[in-house]
C-alpha cells in the first residue's frame, strides 16, 4: 500500500449483518464482523453496525437507548414505522444500532425454530435491509461504504442499484458484499418481488434469477461494486463448479472485483496468557498452565486424567458441513482407543444421537456437551491437544486459528481458510480426501507424533506464535473500500 493511501482518511463504513457478537450469534459470522468493525473503529474510521432487534437482544441488554423519532420505511406497496436503539458500547469500538420492528424480530429464534426456517424470512431480512438503507443518511456522511454480509443483507446493493439509484445521496454510496457462507444463498420464489419492493427487472439470468427462482446472493453479487470472501483459497474455490454452489459463473464474472481476505481474531479475547476462563494461563514460553488446563478438562468431563493420552476436541455446529459424517459414519471413534474425544456444539439430532451413543458406550474416551457456551469453547481449546475440523467446506474458519493460539494442533481438511491457516506437520495435520479414511490417517499421524514431547512442543510453540490479528486484513479491506468508492461520482 502506498504512503498516500496509508495517510488518507478512511471512509465511513456501515456494516449490515444479521448477527453480531455478543448480541446474537449462531456461528462465525457474528464474531468475524465484530472483529473487523471493532478494528476499523479503533483505527479511526467512523463505523456503524446495523442489525435487527431480536428478542434475545432486548432481553439480554435491557439498557438500550432509543435514537431519534420513529422512521417510516417504504416496503413493497406499504410503509412501516421502525425505531432505532443504541447499544451504547464504549469507544473505541463501532457504534452498534438495532432496528426495532417487533412483528418480525420479537421471536425466539434468529432464523427459525425447531430446525425449520421462519416462512417469512424474505420479509424479515428484506425489510431489515431496506430499513437500514432508509436510516443511513441520518447516521453517516459521505464518503460511505455499505458493507453487507451474506444473503441476509445481500439485497442492499440490489436496492441501491434499482429503486434508490436515482437518489443522489445513495448514488454516491459504494457497496461491498462479503460472502461468509455461499452454501446458504437465500432461495425464494419470484412471486416475492412485489412484497419486498423490487422491480421485475431483477428477475433476469444476469441478476437474481437462478433456475427459475430468486437467489438473493446472486443478486448481491451482480449489483455490488466489490465482493469479498473470507480467505484467499475460498475465493479460488468459489470460481469452480465444485466449490461455487452453483454460482461459479457469477463469481468468475466478477474478475478482480472478487477478493479473498482472511478473517482475523480479537487477540485480546483469544489470549491464553490472560484468559480469565482458564484454570491456569499459559503461553508458548510457559506451557505448564496448558497441562493444568488439560487435567481440569478431563476432570470436568469425567475422563481419566492422563497426560500420555491426547485429547482431540471439536467445537462446532452439528451439521454436515463440519464433517460430522466422517466422525460418526463408520465407527471412527470406536477404532481409536488410544485417544480421548470431546465434542461441544448444538445442531442436528442425528449427530447428537450418534455422538451421545459413543459417549455412553465409551465414557472413558468420549465426552459430549450439547449446550454450547463461550466458556466451554475456551476451556476446550485450553485443555485439548488437538482440534478436529474435517470440514466438507470451510470458507475461513476461526476455531482453527483460536486452537493454534491455545496450543491445540488442528487436524483439518485442505479446504478454504483451513488450507490458508494450518501448515501440515508444522502447526497441525492436514488431509485432502473427504472420507473417514482420510481423517483417520491424519489423526493417526497426530497420534504417532504425540509421544515425542520435545517435537510436539516445538509444533505447539510455532502454532501459538502465529499472528492471526486483523492488521493485515483490515488494510486489504481499506484498499477494497477505496476502489469501490472510485466507481462512484461524488453525490
Amino acid at each position: 500500500m502506498s504512503e498516500a493511501t496509508e495517510d488518507a482518511a478512511p471512509p465511513n463504513v456501515v456494516h449490515l449483518v444479521a448477527e453480531y457478537w455478543p448480541y446474537a450469534r449462531s456461528g462465525g459470522l457474528a464474531e468475524a464482523v465484530r472483529g473487523i468493525a471493532t478494528f476499523q473503529a479503533r483505527k479511526g474510521a467512523e463505523v456503524v453496525v446495523l442489525m435487527p432487534l431480536y428478542r434475545k437482544v432486548r432481553e439480554g441488554w435491557p439498557d438500550l437507548t432509543p435514537v431519534g423519532d420513529p422512521i417510516e420505511v417504504p416496503f413493497g406497496s406499504a410503509r412501516a414505522s421502525i425505531r432505532l436503539w443504541d447499544a451504547n458500547e464504549r469507544k473505541p469500538g463501532a457504534r452498534v444500532l438495532f432496528i426495532d420492528y417487533p412483528e418480525l424480530y420479537d421471536r425466539n429464534g434468529l432464523y427459525g425454530e425447531g430446525g425449520a426456517d421462519y416462512l417469512d424470512n424474505h420479509i424479515r431480512f428484506g425489510f431489515f435491509t431496506r430499513a437500514a438503507l432508509e436510516v443511513l443518511p441520518t447516521l453517516v456522511e459521505h464518503p460511505v461504504v455499505v458493507h453487507a454480509h451474506d444473503w441476509h443483507t445481500a439485497l442492499a446493493p440490489v436496492y441501491l442499484g434499482t429503486v434508490l439509484r436515482d437518489d443522489p445521496w445513495y448514488a454516491g454510496a459504494a457497496t461491498v458484499l462479503s460472502v461468509h457462507n455461499a452454501g446458504y444463498p437465500g432461495w425464494f420464489d419470484p412471486e416475492i418481488l412485489p412484497r419486498i419492493g423490487l422491480p421485475d427487472e431483477v428477475y433476469h439470468w444476469s441478476r437474481m434469477e437462478h433456475y427459475g427462482r430468486i437467489n438473493w446472493l446472486k443478486g448481491g453479487l451482480s449489483y455490488s461494486d466489490y465482493v469479498g470472501t473470507v480467505s484467499p483459497t475460498h475465493a479460488i474455490e468459489l470460481r469452480t463448479p465444485a466449490g461455487g454452489f452453483g454460482l461459479h459463473d457469477s463469481f468468475i464474472a466478477l474478475g478482480d472485483r472478487l477478493v479473498g481476505i482472511l478473517n482475523g481474531l480479537d487477540l485480546d479475547v483469544w489470549n491464553p496468557r490472560k484468559d480469565p476462563v482458564l484454570p491456569a494461563t499459559f503461553g508458548p514460553d510457559k506451557l505448564e498452565g496448558k497441562r493444568v488446563c488439560k487435567r481440569d478438562l478431563q476432570e470436568r468431563l469425567g475422563l481419566p486424567v492422563r497426560e500420555d493420552v491426547p485429547i482431540f476436541g471439536m467445537t462446532a455446529r452439528l451439521v454436515k458441513q463440519k464433517g460430522f459424517d466422517l466422525i460418526v459414519g463408520d465407527g471412527l471413534l470406536y477404532r481409536i482407543p488410544e485417544a480421548q474425544f470431546v465434542f461441544v456444539g448444538e445442531g442436528e439430532e442425528r449427530y447428537r444421537s450418534a455422538l451421545g451413543e459413543a459417549a455412553y458406550r465409551m465414557p472413558d474416551r468420549v465426552a459430549v456437551r450439547f449446550d454450547f457456551t463461550e466458556e466451554r469453547e475456551h476451556r476446550l481449546l485450553g485443555g485439548a491437544d488437538c482440534l478436529l475440523m474435517p470440514s466438507l467446506y470451510e470458507p475461513c474458519g476461526l476455531t482453527q486459528m483460536r486452537a493454534q493460539r491455545y496450543g491445540a494442533l488442528p487436524v483439518v481438511r485442505r479446504v478454504g481458510g483451513l488450507s490458508d491457516t494450518v501448515d501440515d506437520q508444522v502447526t497441525g495435520f492436514v488431509f485432502d480426501e473427504f472420507s473417514s479414511a482420510g481423517l483417520e490417517r491424519a489423526i493417526r499421524r497426530a497420534l504417532d507424533a504425540f509421544p515425542d514431547r520435545e517435537e510436539w512442543e516445538k509444533k505447539m510453540n510455532k502454532a501459538m506464535r502465529r499472528n492471526f490479528g486483523w492488521v493485515r486484513s483490515a488494510r486489504r479491506y481499506l484498499e477494497v473500500y477505496r476502489k469501490a468508492l472510485a466507481r462512484h461520482d461524488d453525490p
